[in-house]
């Protein structure tokens, strides 16, 4: 009670010497008031502000009484118990799949989290094969050593027709990735056809820590296999060419058949390597230009006899290499015609750890190839058959050493 009384008087003291009681009030009811309206129009003063440094935003609202109906009526008809966050997470995937643009899409804090481990090399629970799409079909491109799938006797060339017993017709490489990955010690049953047989593989997942650059040295030649365009690949280039410097290789072969992409300055500081202040992609925002992005001065392989090996699952950062390459002459490439993924997705985050990946703009090679309408066509056209696969009798590579020899 005591030390009630006494904030009482200190109260009447300030207001006695200070502050009119009625002005006080006033002025804390028209703060309060100014509160609640930047609280109910954050978004529209945020939209305002935002701009100035940079950041895009909208004014935009959607109207969602329709939504707001449906779920009451949901919740009160349905037998059965419902999880809020899974229908909100339902709602948000709906609506972002909803804009047609297959490359945006909406990201679970769970999906976000596998993603930025995908991109620093851990896998995660999986199989060790790299997944790829030929003939419209989920195929297995490359099998990793010593790892579940190369001891279960999974060849590249399998095709996965089922995952766990559902089909795979109309997957995307991240639609199977993300069925066959899991947690370390569970399994995944792939019902896989090779030739004409079916036959079904129950695999243990294990933990998968994948490089995201190899390299070696044949018949004189220095072979760099980039899995993705992660935060460390420039890096690996760029130290396995000084190594390859030293050995005095009579060429290079990049190889990015497969690579799904990743980092946009990974491919523009691997391009480095060859190039000297050189541009390397355009990225456009319809036809408005909004930023033109160069290579370094510090090149290791700059007049270098170079061959990139790419296909049709070479995506995204694999083909603004390889088109920044063949545009400045650098490199011969060939194979197959690259996948055509010439879009820039930004990373947003949201509540909860979601994540809104999103299409900004699109990317040109220097000479103003459209990548997504037109993908990376290789100046030697040389194809890989299943069978060739299968068998381990890699035709292109072959082509890129003779290539290189000549």
């Amino acid at each position: 009670m005591s030390s009630h009384t006494t904030r009482d008087k200190k109260s009447k003291k300030i207001f006695k010497h200070g502050v009119n009681p009625a002005i006080f009030f006033l002025s804390f009811a028209c703060v309060l008031m100014m509160g609640v309206s930047i609280g109910t129009n954050w978004h529209r003063i945020y939209a305002t502000v935002a701009p100035a440094f940079g950041v895009k935003t909208s004014t935009e609202s959607l109207d969602t009484s329709a939504l707001q109906q449906l779920y009451r009526e949901l919740t009160a008809n349905y037998d059965g118990d419902i999880d809020k966050n899974a229908l909100i997470e339902g709602a948000s995937k709906g609506m972002v799949e909803a804009a047609g643009d297959k490359y945006t899409t909406f990201l679970s804090s769970k999906e976000a989290e596998q993603f930025q481990e995908d991109m620093s090399g851990s896998i995660g629970g999986g199989i060790g094969a790299q997944i790829g799409i030929r003939m419209d079909q989920v195929t297995l491109i490359k099998i990793l050593d010593g790892t579940p799938a190369d001891r279960s006797g999974l060849k590249a060339g399998d095709r996965v027709v089922k995952i766990n017993n559902e089909s795979t017709d109309g997957f995307t490489v991240d639609q199977a990735v993300a069925k066959i990955r899991g947690e370390t010690g569970t399994t995944v049953k792939l019902l896989i056809q090779r030739d004409k047989t079916e036959k079904e593989f129950s695999i243990t997942r294990e933990e998968i820590t994948a490089p995201s650059v190899t390299t070696e040295v044949k018949d004189g030649i220095g072979i760099i296999s980039v899995v993705r365009f992660d935060q460390k690949a420039a890096q690996a280039v760029r130290e396995a060419a000084k190594q390859f410097k030293q050995d005095k290789v009579k060429g290079v072969i990049v190889d990015v058949r497969g690579n799904p992409g990743g980092y946009l300055n990974a491919a523009s500081n691997m391009a480095g390597v060859w190039l000297k202040n050189k541009l390397v992609v355009v990225e456009k925002e319809g036809e408005k230009v909004v930023d033109k992005i160069e290579s370094g001065a510090n090149t290791v392989l700059e007049g270098m006899p170079t061959v990139v090996l790419v296909d049709g699952n070479s995506a995204s950062a694999s083909e603004i290499l390889a088109g920044a390459l063949q545009d400045h002459k650098a490199a011969t490439l060939i194979g197959e015609t690259t996948f055509g993924k010439g879009s820039v997705q930004r990373l947003i985050p949201l509540t909860n750890g979601a994540v809104l990946k999103v299409t900004v703009a699109r990317w040109y090679t220097p000479n103003g190839k459209n990548i997504t309408k037109e993908g990376i066509k290789p100046d030697i056209t040389v194809k890989m058959t299943e069978k060739q696969l299968r068998a381990g009798d890699d035709v292109q590579m072959k082509a890129a050493i003779e290539h290189l020899s000549k």
